[in-house]
């Protein structure tokens, strides 16, 4: 990566790379005077490879030839035909003479100031100084504009000819310094789904697509005097002048993605940071940006996220969750508390099995609410620490109160998406029991919904692979989704968890419980027993259990505690 902190070294190395080259550059001395042209060969040809054109018209014919490749050009002025000024006139508008350095020769001192803004990039005054002056100065002219082509070819991103990252944070830098007291703004913009377009159009359209983006990008931030990078694939950082409304910018962009295609799931989502903080560094102003541009993800209502104090809260809040996740695990700050489930088949509940549910008593944060952690670590893969957390001390405290009370009671873990996407989740699975002593059924799993709404054929093969070995399969949420239905005639399921919507819901609405009842004669039909979750009154259970429910668990038994005060359900069952 380029480091602009290291110009210096970079130049030196360009320097003793031109200077351990053995090819000679070509220079084109245009002058009517064929002694000028003899005395200024002489001095550069031991360097390099020197022609000459009388007037600036044959000029122009050998530097647009096409394989032209000149690195100076020293101009007269007063020529026949064409003189130097009209051919810096018509250099002007061409891009590829612009790249070629122009060095005027001239005694007419009026010229300077003229040749100059016409893109001279410098002047050797006639009669010619000494040698090794105008060599020196050829040289130097050389050496500049071959380190900025070389930079101009970098700085710029090849598809939308948008700035590349670090140019466009130097760049920055560079304003900075002399307009600090000016409100800006750091925008993010990002397409989201782009991977489609490459998928369905092929990535040569997809790159035309961007092309078209990073043109339409440099149309709208000209007139507010703004730059614009591609920061990633389908990713744009735009810094601005502080803009009260950026409604016509983002029509603007928008055209471009409804102009060239039509797919409903393909937008641009927008975050900005306005009145950026100068107490952060650059690169945080468009980390922030970003963080209010994701909050849209998903969201089609909305296209347009401002970062504030609230999301930066959130932000800085769910970072500290995942750093301190690992501390958390190595200290079991993450406490494992057990909810126990009721048989309610007969006169009397029995205690029949359990739930581990993980809690967070954060050293500084205080108590931490599964609803904040377990969604985040969900989205960034991290929840596969967690649940293998568990698993380790739920098998544990099932030994120990195997040890203390010579009884065993079955202990449900859950098993994320990510995990179910493991090549590796049977082993550990197997090595947990093994290191505990317990027998499969003792340890038995919850396939939430989230997992088998997606790739269904790895969760199929998963899940019989795991029956196989003895596991139990519990579908926590069942019918809250819609694959419910669809999935529970492919896959091998052990027993059936009802959403707790739907029993919150059932006394007030026929429609749940008709749907519960539904759900309970699914189960009966696989022949397979139904636990209901979220029961907190008795007249929930009584409806439960005339249903033919025949495990309940809720707030009715208990709320989840520690294993301490889970030994009183032990002591309850020995008193029956």
């Amino acid at each position: 990566m380029f480091k602009f902190d290291s110009k210096m070294e970079c130049a030196i190395q360009m320097k003793k790379n031109r200077q351990e080259e053995a090819i000679r550059r070509r220079v084109l001395i245009v002058d009517d005077e064929f002694i000028n042209r003899e005395i200024l060969g002489n001095m550069l040809s031991r360097t390099y490879t020197v022609e000459y054109a009388e007037n600036a018209q044959i000029a122009l014919d050998k530097l647009m030839e096409p394989d032209a490749a000149y690195s100076l050009v020293l101009l007269d002025l007063m020529m026949p035909v064409m003189g130097g000024i009209e051919f810096l006139e018509r250099r002007v508008n061409n891009d590829r003479l612009k790249r070629i350095p122009v060095v005027v020769m001239t005694s007419e001192n009026e010229f300077e100031i003229k040749c100059l803004k016409l893109g001279a990039a410098d002047f050797i005054k006639k009669p010619f100084n000494l040698p090794e002056v105008v060599l020196a100065r050829c040289e130097r002219i050389v050496e500049l504009f071959e380190d900025k082509s070389i930079i101009r070819r970098t700085e710029r991103d090849s598809i939308t000819g948008l700035f590349v990252k670090d140019y466009f944070f130097e760049y920055i830098r560079q304003m900075e310094l002399w307009g600090k007291q000016i409100p800006r703004d750091a925008l993010v913009l990002d397409i989201e789904q782009f991977h489609l377009v490459n998928e369905f159009c092929g990535r040569p359209y997809g790159n035309f697509v961007l092309s078209k983006i990073g043109k339409t990008l440099k149309a709208e931030l000209a007139a507010m005097n703004a730059i614009a990078c591609r920061a990633d694939a389908d990713t744009f950082y735009v810094f601005a002048p502080h803009q009260e409304d950026y409604s016509n910018f983002r029509k603007a962009m928008d055209s471009v993605i409804s102009n060239f295609f039509q797919m409903n799931n393909i937008r641009i989502r927008y975050g900005i940071w306005e009145n950026v903080s100068r107490d952060f560094e650059i690169e945080a102003w468009f980390d922030r940006a970003k963080i209010a541009c994701n909050v849209n993800r998903g969201d089609f209502t909305k296209s347009f996220a401002h970062y504030n104090n609230e999301l930066h809260a959130k932000y800085v809040f769910e970072e500290t969750l995942i750093h301190d996740l690992d501390d958390a695990i190595a200290n079991k700050n993450l406490k494992v508390y057990y909810q126990p489930k009721y048989n309610i088949v007969g006169s009397k509940p029995r205690l029949a099995s359990a739930e581990a549910l993980v809690r967070w008593e954060h050293p500084k944060l205080g108590f931490v609410s599964p609803s904040d952690f377990i969604p985040l670590f969900e989205s960034n893969g991290l929840i596969q620490k967690v649940d293998n957390y568990v698993w380790h001390e739920a098998a544990s405290q099932v030994r120990r109160w195997k040890e203390e009370f010579g009884t065993s009671i079955p202990v449900s873990v859950n098993v994320s998406r990510m995990n179910i996407l493991d090549p590796e989740l049977e082993v550990k699975l197997e090595r947990v029991r093994h290191e505990n002593g317990l027998s499969p059924e003792e340890l038995m799993l919850e396939v939430t919904e989230s997992a088998y709404s997606e790739n269904t054929g790895r969760l199929i093969e998963v899940v019989e692979r795991l029956r196989q070995k003895g596991f139990r399969i519990e579908i926590d949420d069942f019918g809250a989704g819609y694959s419910s239905l669809n999935m529970i005639t492919s896959l091998p399921v052990d027993i059936l968890k009802i959403d707790m919507s739907f029993i919150r819901n059932m006394e007030k609405d026929e429609r749940n419980l008709k749907l519960v009842k539904l759900i309970i004669d699914i189960a009966k039909f696989l022949n397979v027993p139904s636990i209901a979750e979220g029961v907190e009154t008795e007249s929930q259970l009584e409806t439960l259990k005339k249903l033919g429910c025949e495990i309940i668990q809720g707030f009715y038994f208990s709320k989840p505690v520690p294993p301490k005060d889970f030994v009183s359900f032990f002591e309850g069952e020995a008193q029956k």
